[in-house]
């Protein structure tokens, strides 16, 4: 079997890094990080209008490009390796494919435009359960807390996960989310309070559905994660090849090319073992499991390669001037985020599964 991307993905991860490198050169990084929203909105805007990032995976009848989430994957791989803050994991990924579990496309249509939606799950723990969250409903409003939500407080509308009657259901409020600090802060995450909020029921029953939206989330993590180590891995080798020391390369010495080669070695299997998962989540087959295994892997891989990177480079790589310590937070960050190794290896052991080691 050959497993490659096709030229039309291969097109689709070229725009994407085109598009990026060319408003880079107007607004960079830090700039985006520091702008109100937290990512560059004109960038947001020309990802939307000229390649339709957020509308790929949504389908055709409900305003989408009618594609699938490995082409979400593709694109979510291209935005981790320059660490580009956007809202595609928590409103085209997570939000959009909430409401297609539940049913419920009404809001798909402003998703796929580039509106942005958020879900809010996590519960005070950070965790995004499979089994509900800390959120309660009851006679049409909402008590609780959830915190982490992606993009909460950029939101023009909030889905919520909450409990009601025992089991966990699907809602959409008006409510806002306040923005919380994180230490990669090229995420963006949001608390929200609930106090008899009303809301307006979408899925009654969204019992099945959780487990696979955590999927979802967990392997659309991992493609950042590997866009951010395959980044790692290139300003590494470029950096060993320009830096001198003692009249020769740095790259030239043995021992760090050792360390350069175990490197490539995480970086690759983290990508094949992503790209499966990818392939799954977008053909639905053996979601879960797949998920356990590509996000245990690429969370390890991703932390690795990222304190290699930091290494590797000496003193300058933890100056606030150099991009390797956002990699290296961002790689912290992703590592947690829809659950940490141990958390996934244990889903592998409770279905009689082999752990990666």
């Amino acid at each position: 079997m050959h497993f490659a991307l096709t030229d039309e993905q291969r097109d689709l991860a070229a725009a994407v890094r085109g598009l990026v490198t060319r408003r880079a050169a107007k607004t960079d990084l830090r700039a985006a990080i520091d702008s109100p929203s937290g990512y560059d909105t004109e960038l947001w805007s020309a990802l939307c209008e000229q390649i339709g990032v957020a509308a790929l995976a949504i389908p055709e009848e409900y305003g989408g490009a009618g594609f699938s989430l490995f082409e979400t994957h593709v694109v979510l791989e291209e935005l981790g390796a320059s660490l580009t803050p956007s809202p595609l994991l928590g409103s085209g990924v997570l939000a959009a494919q909430a409401l297609l579990a539940a049913d419920a496309p009404e809001l798909l249509l402003e998703i796929a435009a580039g509106e942005v939606v958020a879900l809010a799950w996590a519960d005070g723990a950070g965790r995004h359960r499979t089994d509900g969250s800390d959120v309660v409903a009851s006679g049409g409003v909402l008590n609780g807390t959830a915190t982490l939500v992606l993009d909460g407080a950029q939101a023009s509308h909030l889905l919520v996960v909450a409990m009601a009657d025992g089991r966990p259901a699907l809602f959409q409020t008006d409510a806002t989310a306040e923005a919380t600090p994180a230490v990669d802060q090229t995420l963006r995450f949001a608390k929200t309070e609930f106090r008899d909020t009303p809301a307006t029921l979408l899925a009654a029953d969204f019992t099945e559905a959780l487990p696979r939206l955590h999927a979802i989330a967990a392997i659309a993590c991992t493609a950042l994660q590997v866009g951010g180590a395959q980044s790692c891995l290139d300003r590494t080798v470029a950096h060993l090849k320009e830096r001198e020391q003692f009249g020769r390369p740095l790259g030239s010495f043995q021992a760090l090319k050792h360390r350069v080669a175990d490197m490539l070695v995480q970086v690759e299997t983290a990508r094949s073992i992503s790209w499966a998962a990818g392939f799954a989540a977008g053909n639905g087959t053996d979601l879960v499991q797949q998920a356990a295994y590509a996000k245990s892997w690429c969370s390890e891989a991703f932390s690795t390669v990222a304190a290699e990177t930091v290494q590797l480079h000496g003193g300058i790589a933890i100056t606030w001037e150099h991009d390797a310590q956002l990699y290296f937070k961002r790689a912290h960050a992703l590592a947690q985020l829809f659950g940490d190794a141990r958390e996934h290896r244990a889903r592998l052991l409770a279905r009689g599964r082999a752990v990666p080691a």
